[in-house]
């Protein structure tokens, strides 16, 4: 068998249908991405693109039989009703049939399989029929378990899902213009045009023909044409390689070409929003868009390793050498001895079966399942099962600030002139913005449009009509909205950070006139804004100016010589639960690090206020400027770094990962969505941008971050519990098969047949299903723990031994007390170390779960306890039943059991002192 398929298929469970089927798409974009792969498209798809790219807009919407102001409701049924839902097929789970076949075709069903025809041809159909229940009992425990998860996993994700904002039409009205161009302009600068609605649909339900609404942080949901923009920038680096957005335009502008992707006026599903504004219409959905065939063409696949994925490959290349060792050994010593090649062969098959943890993927998708039902009680949602261990293995937690660490309510608290004293008109001013802009209506929006004194002056924004807008992006930093209150001029207002405001003004307004923004001016500015930062409170700078009214459509390049009218400061309070979160983080061994791209005079207001101690600050200035060894370095000692890009958000992250941390990153904003794709585990809340939502492993329903800690704890219990299950079938094993080379070495005898090793093999592995659900010791939840193969190897070394010596202790014990020492009398041996394997085998599952005394000090589940009692009396009676003959086994003397529980009494004795030792000089993982 090769060993590479052996390898891929024993560490690639965690990479399994029951896993990968929950695949994002970014992930499969990155895998292709700058590959010929990408360029590899049907001809007729590139032509149906590029046909869509050349058309005018009435001819498009007429192809699409849609209209400007988007479909009715009935329309976009009868269209889903034809084309599908809005899926790629990768997306889908697999038929029931080709899941089973996934979970039946690993190497050890094969080996299985293999040895029960050979044992069938050579007519042992008592093999035959044990190996054959092994087989399906594994095939179907798994497929049931993946099931259920599968299940849980999707009614779970189903309380999480992207939406996109598109227009709907009223049935009774038409939107009559007849111009196309111009009446979607109109519906751009209108807020709530007539007989027309704005909508939040789920991404899946679109259909040919939607109008679609793009801000900053969307998902692009479809294929896509733009039909208005407004600074649109887009990221394709994950389908293109390109690092920098590309700027999208109603009409393309470029040369003629034969790859869509060169189109500067198509979107493609999978990429999103970095900047700017849009409207488009739904050119394709599904495995109609460039990603759906490309999907189609390409396996699906996870992002890069994470820490959980990368410590059970090297755990299982721990386990296979061992078995690829082992197993020629006992082959030939039992060839050369017993003489009997055959016999011997199956045999040592029979030891590699029971060296290899053939219930681990069973455990494991157990395991984690039970840990993502435990976290939905929590209101927390697990998009990827494998992200509950990196959770408990998570020893440092990065976290933006606003909306994670402060309450997702920002309050307007002042509107002050340029020296910080009350001034109304900065007020109105930020209220005109706020209401016009049409783009990422962020909380800062929120906050001014909700203001108590506005809200008794609604008409203030109804004097004005809006010209244009100059959207948010995270390089200018500042949005800007051009307004008309009388015909002979109009109004650009902009609002944004100080920094990046000063750069454009050249006045400030001081006692009812604009005066030049002197050095010395601009150093009052500082100061007063430094004041309130210290205060807690965030500044954004409102500036404006008075154009002549020559145009309607601005850009970038207008946003200069502007008037600094004032400020307004917003109070950012922090979350009643992050203090006791943050403590119970530091209790539980997890480093806390804030990363924001605010103000660090903020920052360090807020770490002061939640009770996070700030040892060390960094600004992006500095990140920038530093070396990845210089940051390597620094990152250990800083808590805070404030005024970050995101691109200085995802290098801390990696950097951090590559000092051996494994790292969390929680966000909710676009500008932490490529951070939230570097952690090991990405976290989010249910009200964050999509591509945040996308990027994350798990969202959080609830606001408190108390969850945090229950996601920890949990995290550390699913860990613990498939270590047992690894550590308990290692040490039992390697003893086992101790046990088999100095028995065939000196017994006339095989010491167990190949029917036996099998059948003891099945019940020990039926004896584990409850494992998922074990208690957990406190003392394993106080710290991060990850997998250390090392570990699991010496301590397969020292415990394993342990059982060989009473396995040893019963070979004498039958050969000089009871005289099972002939050929004549070797079923009796073969009962007796039967019986006192498979207990003994059970036994060091009580004794390894814990580092206390058993029973005693730790207790393990009802379930684990129940089914541990069931199996060793079913193990107890075989040997005595009716059907002990099939088996080639027979019944003991009573005299037996009494040398059995003095030799089981003395090995969980032994084994206690053991782990006594064996935790002081190396720790009990």
């Amino acid at each position: 068998m090769n060993l590479n398929i052996l390898k891929d298929s024993f560490v690639g469970f965690v990479r399994s249908h029951g896993m990968t089927r929950h695949f994002r798409r970014l992930a499969v974009l990155d895998m292709f991405k700058g590959s010929a792969a990408s360029r590899e498209v049907p001809p007729s798809l590139a032509q149906t693109l590029i046909a869509a790219a050349q058309a005018d807009t009435a001819a498009l919407l007429a192809r699409l039989n849609s209209r400007v102001d988007g479909l009715t409701e009935a329309e976009a049924d009868d269209i889903r009703a034809q084309v599908g839902l809005n899926e790629v097929q990768h997306e889908k789970p697999l038929p029931w049939w080709m899941h089973l076949w996934q979970c039946y075709k690993n190497p050890f069903n094969l080996l299985l399989t293999v040895l029960a025809l050979v044992s069938y041809y050579t007519e042992d159909m008592k093999a035959t029929i044990v190996i054959g229940t092994m087989v399906v009992l594994s095939t179907l425990m798994r497929f049931v378990q993946e099931l259920r998860s599968n299940k849980a996993a999707d009614q779970l994700k189903e309380m999480v899902s992207n939406t996109a904002t598109v227009l709907r039409r009223d049935p009774e009205q038409r939107y009559s213009h007849d111009d196309a161009d111009a009446a979607l302009r109109l519906l751009d600068m209108t807020l709530h045009p007539k007989g027309v609605k704005r909508i939040e649909l789920p991404i899946k339900h679109l259909v040919p023909g939607d109008i679609v609404q793009l801000a900053a942080g969307d998902m692009i949901p479809a294929d896509l044409r733009v039909l208005t923009a407004k600074d649109l920038f887009i990221s394709q680096a994950a389908m293109t390689g390109e690092s920098l957005p590309v700027e999208k335009f109603a009409v393309h502008r470029g040369s003629e070409a034969g790859n869509p992707l060169e189109l500067d006026n198509l979107c493609f599903m999978g990429t999103n929003v970095v900047s700017g504004s849009a409207t488009s219409v739904v050119i394709g959905t599904g495995n109609q868009t460039y990603f759906g065939a490309i999907a189609e063409r390409v396996t699906a696949s996870d992002r890069g390793p994470t820490a959980f994925q990368s410590g059970v490959n090297r755990v299982s290349w721990l386990l296979i050498r061992f078995m690829l060792v082992m197993t020629p050994i006992v082959l030939l010593i039992n060839g050369f001895t017993k003489g009997d090649w055959v016999e011997a062969a199956l045999f040592a098959l029979s030891v590699a079966v029971g060296l290899t943890p053939e219930m681990l993927p069973m455990i494991v998708t157990s395991t984690l399942a039970k840990g993502a039902v435990t976290l939905s009680r929590q209101k927390v949602i697990v998009k990827r099962l494998d992200a509950i261990q990196n959770f408990g293995a998570m020893d440092v937690l990065c976290t933006d600030k606003t909306g994670t660490l402060t309450q997702d309510k920002i309050f307007l608290e002042r509107h002050t002139d340029i020296y910080g004293q009350p001034y109304d008109a900065v007020l109105q001013y930020a209220y005109l913005n706020s209401y016009y802009q049409t783009g990422l209506k962020n909380l800062l929006d929120v906050a001014v449009l909700e203001h108590a004194e506005l809200q008794r002056e609604m008409s203030v924004a109804s004097a004005y009509r809006k010209v244009d807008e100059i959207p948010f992006d995270f390089e200018r930093r500042r949005m800007s909205v051009v307004v008309s209150e009388r015909e002979d001029h109009h109004e650009l207002i902009c609002k944004g950070a100080l920094e990046e405001m000063v750069s454009i003004c050249t006045h400030a307004w001081e006692d009812g006139r604009a005066v030049p923004l002197t050095t010395q001016l601009l150093s009052q500015i500082r100061a007063t804004t430094a004041a309130l930062n210290g205060e807690g409170l965030r500044v954004v700078a409102v500036a404006a100016k008075d154009l002549p009214p020559t145009k309607e459509v601005y850009g970038v390049a207008d946003e200069s010589d502007l008037v600094l009218i004032g400020y307004i400061a917003f109070l950012d309070p922090p979350k009643e639960s992050t203090r006791p979160a943050i403590a119970a983080l530091n209790r539980h061994g997890v480093e806390v690090k804030v990363l924001t791209g605010d103000n660090e005079l903020v920052t360090a207001k807020i770490c002061r206020q939640v009770g996070l101690a700030v040892q060390g600050m960094l600004l992006g200035a500095e990140v920038e400027r530093m070396s990845d060894a210089e940051l390597a370095i620094a990152v250990e000692s800083t808590t805070v770094f404030a005024k970050l890009s995101p691109m200085h958000k995802e290098r801390i992250v990696r950097v951090l990962h590559d000092n051996g941390h494994v790292v969390g990153f929680m966000g909710d904003g676009i500008n932490d969505a490529a951070a939230l794709r570097a952690a090991d585990i990405g976290i989010s809340v249910d009200t964050a941008v999509d591509i945040a939502k996308e990027a994350a492993d798990l969202i959080l329903l609830e606001k408190s971050l108390m969850v945090l800690e229950e996601g920890v704890l949990e995290g550390r219990r699913t860990f613990a519990n498939m270590l047992k299950y690894i550590k308990m079938t290692a040490s039992s094993n390697f003893g086992n098969v101790f046990s088999v080379l100095i028995a065939s070495a000196f017994l006339p005898f095989l010491p167990m047949l190949p029917l036996h090793l099998l059948v003891q093999n099945l019940l020990y592995d039926v004896s584990q299903i409850a494992i998922p659900f074990d208690n957990v010791d406190d003392e394993f939840l106080q710290k991060p723990q990850r997998w250390n193969p090392a570990d699991i190897g010496r301590f397969m070394v020292y415990f394993g031994p342990i059982s060989s010596i009473f396995d040893i202790t019963t070979f004498a014990l039958m050969w000089y007390v009871f005289g099972a020492n002939t050929l004549q009398h070797q079923t009796l041996f073969q009962s007796a170390w039967f019986i006192e394997g498979l207990l003994s085998q059970t036994l060091i599952v009580h004794m390894i779960r814990t580092q206390k005394i058993p029973f005693i000090q730790s207790r393990a589940s009802w379930p684990l306890l129940g089914m541990t009692i069931v199996i060793m009396v079913l193990g107890v009676m075989l040997p005595m039943s009716l059907v002990a003959h099939y088996f080639k086994l027979q019944a003991l003397p009573i005299s037996y059991f009494y040398w059995l529980f003095a030799i089981l009494l003395a090995y969980g004795g032994l084994t206690q002192a053991m782990k006594g030792w064996y935790a002081r000089r190396y720790g009990w993982q």
